[in-house]
């Protein structure tokens, strides 16, 4: 607080948030140093380094193949350079589940050091905030508070510099490519979502939003006096330019492996189709409750004979293996068959910007629910995906307070949800403390910025959020002296999942209301 105050004098209030996550980040450093992702970048390290190009995703001495777009297997070749400066043994191929204290250090710093670009794109963000709510104090401001949502976010300190990801830097290419779009940087915004899904193609989920606002906010320069399209004012130069920035950096990705026959092999590695519909924590989404339901009615059907035990499907969707499984009773789910519910999922939202456009803050709202609803209907979506709402939605919570009351929903239920993610008792004090400190200054901040509006949760909101409270509770600290723990050892993982999955399911649905809403009053006032 000392160092805030003085940067508050001095106007530097910003560099003093982010130097103060930047020591918090290494004061995390020696925490669960047995993420199995260590082992999976320092495998990618030793792959890109050790191999010719050819080779990289061939290689299968290890189980952690390279699964990345080729612009992340080229930051691995390069961190790989710098890497054998500290210890050459990790970029042995062979040297599996390798880890030394070198190691350890260069992976954790190295994505201390990635996260500068996360911290610009930050500032960038808080740039394009509207400022008319602006209080007297500096933590009444949106943009202090706005800063402190994204560079404090728990999900990320957990995710990146706990558990061990590169997640802040691909967030932040994110943020700088929508700071973008908001500054009518459209070109810029274009060239840096093309770059960001050759590192990571989860980054496809949001993909409709960009292609579809670039494509009615910048190709079309004019609309009517009722905001429909002027189809005259259609530029064949900006649909080029557009077109041409995309073939340009996926010619620079895909390039060599196309040279090389490759194609159908890379995609393969980036679109594994035979791993379950669920990973092996289920993350809390419509399948989990549909997988949780399916349970309870094989229970049912078993108890009241309608069921032949020797029927049902040996493969357990709460043993934690990575596979595929049929359901007991409820119709299998597919690949298809999720690629169809996502799609039905994201049609509305961009409906709404197409048709009833809102600027920049439109797209967002419908980036963010493209995010939710690929992470709600995808096929082996990772708990860890629902940052990838959190994020954008944090720039929306401090706009207005319909969204505020959205953003806390989701965000303190997605990041209870992360906490199987860290299942070590060390571990259990930290992500506690760190979650509490995270909520507690997000709701406060966040009420006293709308105090003058209706409170931000309702009767059963405030309920639902409290009982995480509990769950913990009986999770962490009941359930493991039970007789249970043997014989039921995925029940905490199954009651995390599903009381999550019903937060963020009623979030995705408060906030699609609140679209079509808004969408809806926009066109009328426009008559």
């Amino acid at each position: 607080m000392a160092a805030l105050t003085i940067a508050t004098g001095t106007g530097n209030w910003f560099s003093a948030l982010a130097l103060g996550v930047t020591l918090l980040k290494c004061l995390l450093i020696p925490t669960y140093s047995h993420s199995t992702d260590f082992e999976v970048h320092r495998n990618w390290l030793a792959i890109t380094h050790s191999l010719p190009i050819s080779q990289w995703y061939y290689e299968a001495t290890s189980e952690w193949t390279l699964d990345y777009p080729p612009f992340f297997a080229w930051f691995e070749y390069i961190l790989s350079h710098v890497a054998k400066y500290f210890d050459q043994e990790m970029l042995n191929v062979h040297n599996l589940n390798y880890s030394s204290s070198r190691t350890l250090l260069f992976q954790r710093f190295s994505v201390i050091f990635m996260d500068v670009l996360f911290v610009y794109a930050v500032r960038e963000c808080c740039k394009c905030i509207d400022g008319k709510k602006v209080g007297k104090e500096l933590t009444e401001k949106p943009k202090f508070i706005l800063s402190v949502l994204l560079l404090w976010n728990f999900g990320l300190l957990i995710v990146d510099h706990i558990h061990f990801q590169y997640n802040g830097f691909l967030f932040g290419l994110m943020l700088l490519s929508i700071a973008r779009l908001f500054q009518k940087r459209h070109m810029e915004g274009a060239f840096l979502f093309a770059v960001l899904l050759h590192f990571k193609h989860i980054y496809l989920y949001v993909a409709p939003a960009y292609g579809v606002y670039l494509l009615r906010s910048y190709c079309f320069t004019a609309n009517k006096p009722d905001g429909s399209i002027r189809w005259k004012s259609f530029s064949f130069v900006r649909v080029i330019s557009l077109g041409l920035v995309v073939f340009l950096v996926s010619a620079l990705s895909l390039g060599p492996f196309l040279a090389l026959n490759q194609l159908p092999q890379v995609f393969s590695r980036l679109f594994p189709f035979k791993r379950g519909l669920c990973h092996a924590y289920w993350a809390p989404n419509f399948w989990a409750l549909y997988n949780a339901l399916d349970k309870v009615l094989s229970v049912i059907g078993l108890k009241l004979k309608f069921l032949d035990p020797n029927n049902i499907p040996k493969a357990s969707m709460t043993s934690g293996l990575v596979q595929q499984f049929q359901h007991t009773v409820l119709p299998s789910v597919t690949p298809l068959a999720t690629l169809i519910c996502t799609l039905i999922a994201i049609l509305p939202s961009i409906f709404c910007l197409w048709f009833k456009p809102q600027g920049p803050r439109g797209f967002l709202r419908c980036l963010t629910l493209c995010a939710l609803s690929s992470f709600m209907f995808g096929w082996h979506v990772h708990e860890k995906a629902i940052l990838l709402a959190i994020l954008p939605m944090s720039l929306l919570s401090v706009g207005k307070a319909g969204d505020a009351s959205i953003f806390l929903i989701l965000t303190t239920t997605g990041h209870y949800s992360l906490f199987p993610l860290l299942f070590t008792a060390p571990e259990l004090p930290i992500k506690i403390l760190l979650m509490l400190l995270f909520t507690i200054y997000s709701i406060s901040s966040l009420k006293t910025l709308f105090r003058k509006e209706k409170p931000l949760f309702n009767w059963m909101e405030t309920f639902y959020l409290l009982g995480l409270g509990p769950l913990e509770v009986c999770c962490e600290f009941v359930f493991p002296f039970t007789s249970w723990k043997v014989k039921y050892p995925f029940i905490p993982l199954l009651l995390t999942s599903v009381y999550c999955a019903v937060g963020i399911t009623y979030a995705w649905f408060k906030l699609y209301v609140s679209v079509l809403i808004d969408s809806a009053i926009g066109k009328t006032k426009k008559q």
